[in-house]
């Protein structure tokens, strides 16, 4: 069979680490491929920088990745770009309307603009690939098109942000503060310089879009994702969590519910025990659970040059081989909206964290408040009394509608013997 030519938009990390793949293991590919795969056309800002990979002579270089898309002499385009519209959604709606295979690690741009694509692909006939897009080296997009097609998705639950993940981990093994861990996991790299796009849960709600999207057969909703981060959890929550027996982690929730599909990011406490707890660092892991298959558990790296450009040669080479499965596992026409389901239907468990003023009579006015709303405690902490002016108050309640843990909330924060807005994490039974 005839080479397989490629042309890269984007020479970053992912990009030039995609390069360096093709190049190293270009026998082992070529064999399971079933024909030579060879980069014929790349586009960079900057054609001095080091990337670590050397660039052919004989590979064409474009200054303007839209135009390489639209005119390089190649099969497939890949977009490594980054970013929901602008120039990365130029390279893709310009290699589809060429009639080029597209294989992108985009996940915002998807997110926003998904189900348009997978309509234009399939119009003309060609791949829109993007295994790269959702928890890097993790073949999940796979594994939710084609070895999980048989069955029914009741529920998918990941931790899609490695960023965060290390963040948390690094808090519960340092008993350090929130904001000295980020800063050194920006001295090590695993922070942007703004690190908001990942602590404020919006890199995982794309991911968790997506996969949702392939879960259920329905558009992607990036709206419709409730999205909260993980500035406020505090060194004392970590503490709280460990001796109620959990581990709190940024979780992506999807699940249908009968009010809709509810999609949810934020901070969760899970069982110690749980699979799920034990992934630390900066490690992914997705669990997806089937009616026949039953629940089962996918770990890896997330993020990096090796893990995103073995996902992006992956997506490559199934185009190579000829295998076409629609973009979000089903035609584009076949995507049916499934209605949104509101937060505040979720019924749950929550770990509450209050500083109260230390004088008698305050236990019974937040239980009042609690009572008032029907919402029960399970268990609570409260250290000794203290000459502070203020003191924690712990506790883990049963499970409770969030609308009414709400009311709680507000009637609790209105209390004169509360100098804090009350900490709530939500607990997840994994």
């Amino acid at each position: 069979m005839k080479t397989l030519k490629i042309a890269v938009a984007g020479l970053g990390t992912v990009g030039a680490g995609l390069v360096k793949l093709l190049s190293d293991n270009a026998e082992i590919i070529a064999l399971r491929a079933g024909r030579r795969i060879e980069v014929v056309a790349v586009s960079a800002r900057d054609r001095n920088r080091d990337r670590g990979v050397a660039i052919p002579a004989s590979v064409a270089w474009y200054d303007d990745a839209a135009k390489m898309a639209d005119e390089a002499q190649c099969d497939v385009v890949v977009e490594v770009i980054g970013g929901s519209d602008g120039i990365a959604r130029q390279v893709v709606e310009n290699a589809i309307a060429k009639g080029r295979h597209v294989v992108t690690a985009n996940k915002a741009l998807l997110a926003h603009h998904g189900a348009a694509l997978a309509r234009a692909a399939e119009d003309k006939g060609v791949s829109l690939a993007f295994e790269a897009a959702v928890a890097g080296g993790i073949p999940i997009i796979k594994a939710l098109k084609e070895g999980l097609a048989g069955n029914v998705i009741s529920q998918v639950t990941g931790i899609l942000n490695g960023t965060c993940n290390y963040i948390l981990t690094t808090m519960r093994e340092s008993g350090r503060d929130f904001a000295d861990v980020l800063g050194e996991a920006q001295a090590l790299g695993y922070a942007e310089a703004d690190p908001s796009f990942d602590i404020d849960g919006i890199d995982a709600a794309h991911k968790l879009s997506i996969l949702t999207s392939l879960a259920f057969g329905t558009p992607v909703d990036f709206a419709s994702v409730h999205v909260e981060g993980i500035r406020h959890v505090s060194a004392d929550d970590i503490r709280f969590a460990d001796l109620l027996g959990y581990r709190i982690k940024l979780l992506g929730i999807a699940r249908m519910t009968d009010h809709g599909i509810e999609q949810r990011v934020h901070p969760c406490m899970v069982p110690v025990k749980a699979p799920i707890a034990t992934v630390d660092g900066v490690f992914n892991a997705v669990v997806a659970e089937g009616n026949f298959v039953g629940r089962s558990i996918y770990e890896g790296r997330g993020a990096g040059a090796g893990p995103t450009a073995s996902a992006v040669a992956g997506d490559i080479i199934d185009i190579a081989r000829g295998c076409r499965v629609p973009a979000f596992g089903v035609p584009a026409a076949a995507l049916k909206a499934q209605g949104a389901a509101s937060i505040d239907r979720r019924v749950g468990a929550y770990y509450m964290r209050l500083s109260v003023v230390d004088r008698p009579g305050v236990l019974a006015e937040v239980a009042a408040a609690l009572r008032d709303e029907g919402v029960s405690v399970e268990q609570m902490i409260q250290p000794a009394r203290s000459p502070a002016d203020s003191v924690p108050m712990v506790m883990t309640l049963h499970d409770t509608e969030e609308a009414a843990m709400n009311r709680a909330v507000a009637r609790i924060s209105a209390l004169d013997a509360v100098v804090e807005q009350p900490r709530i994490i939500r607990i997840e039974a994994l």
